[in-house]
């Protein structure tokens, strides 16, 4: 067993530099488990990224959550998962009381609007990098290329109904592959609490792939339905939920901000990421057994293209967001800097920031 204050320091430290998103994560949390210490089989590690992509929530989180229980029993699991997600959280309240507030700086606003016009390339980008693994692991391209658009029409069209479109494609390649004929196996009033913990369970236990995959659930309750945020602060929740290191799902605090100060931040993010602590620490000794059954691996051959459909659906309202014709050359100059130049997400995000400052 290792010690409890090296699991903090360890995964303390990856909450601060995991910038990059679950492929940074992932990266950081094998070479401090695998590489650096040896205190877990590459095999098995391999193995526990698998099963937490069959999970419902964001991926990274909960393969951090496994990663300290599997070398610190329940209290590591649960010690190393809030060194890896507070971090983040701290920074991006910090952050949303800046921007998000009711009179932020000039520049502050020019940044804002520069990022969020590249979060519907960065949109685009996470989609398009998810595809590959994706499309060769499914058990037919027809039914996958389906599954992607019909999450994608309904991303672009339905915003927070598109939970319902990734559980049913989910559901429906379960009972084809078990019964089809296949040729293989803002102000704060008395429902903006309930609301928020209605969007933020949305955003922890319904959502399959994390990270883009929330942003059609949260926006069409915090801009559409409930009005917490406009569609260019919107933007800018998203964007800080990519500037800051940890997971994505921390824009769910900056909604949470939104709704309600930092009450409504707090309440939203411990909600957001309990169920990645329950799902882990309950059923991680069930890990072996989730990774063969066949149910969870049909149902993730429905809901992951679905997932790949939302997030690249999801580009589209963002960039009707946007009001300024200098905006939309941001997002063209974001595109090619992501799919041509193979330039970073920060990087590219804080290029973005600073032509918006100089735009305004």
């Amino acid at each position: 067993m290792v010690a409890i204050r090296q699991i903090l320091l360890g995964w303390g430290r990856i909450g601060i530099v995991g910038f990059g998103g679950p492929p940074a994560h992932i990266r950081l949390l094998r070479e401090l488990c695998v590489e650096r210490n040896e205190w877990i089989d590459a095999v098995e590690f391999e193995d526990a990224i698998a099963v937490c992509n069959l999970l419902p929530g964001p991926a990274s989180t909960q393969l951090s959550i496994w990663s300290a229980w599997r070398v610190g029993g329940r209290l590591g699991g649960l010690v190393g998962g809030l060194a890896f997600i507070v971090p983040g959280f701290v920074v991006i309240l910090a952050l949303s009381m800046v921007f998000l507030s009711g009179h932020p700086p000039r520049w502050i606003l020019g940044a804002g609007a520069g990022a969020g016009a590249a979060v519907a390339a960065v949109a685009l980008h996470a989609g398009w990098t998810l595809t590959p693994t994706s499309w060769q692991r499914t058990p037919s391209r027809v039914r996958w290329g389906a599954y992607a658009l019909a999450a994608a029409v309904a991303a672009a069209v339905l915003g927070p109904w598109v939970v319902v479109v990734l559980l049913g494609c989910g559901v429906a390649e379960l009972g084809w592959s078990r019964y089809g004929l296949r040729r293989t196996q803002g102000t704060i009033n008395a429902w903006t609490l309930p609301a928020l913990l209605w969007t933020a369970v949305k955003v922890g236990a319904l959502s399959y792939g994390g990270g883009f995959v929330i942003i059609p659930l949260m926006r069409g309750d915090a801009v559409d339905k409930y009005g917490w945020l406009s569609s260019q602060r919107f933007l800018d929740a998203v964007a800080l939920g990519q500037i800051t290191p940890g997971p994505v799902v921390h824009t769910v605090g900056a909604v949470g901000y939104a709704a309600a100060g930092v009450p409504g931040a707090v309440l939203a993010t411990v909600v957001a990421f309990t169920p990645s602590f329950l799902f882990v620490l309950l059923g991680a000794p069930r890990f072996d057994r989730i990774r063969g059954a066949r149910g969870p691996r049909a149902f993730l051959a429905g809901a992951g293209p679905a997932a790949i459909g939302a997030i690249v659906g999801s580009s589209i309202p963002l960039a009707r967001a946007l009001n300024e014709p200098w905006q939309w050359v941001v997002l063209a100059t974001a595109l090619i800097l992501l799919f041509v130049g193979r330039v970073g997400i920060v990087t590219t995000l804080v290029i973005a920031a600073v032509a918006g400052v100089l735009a305004l």
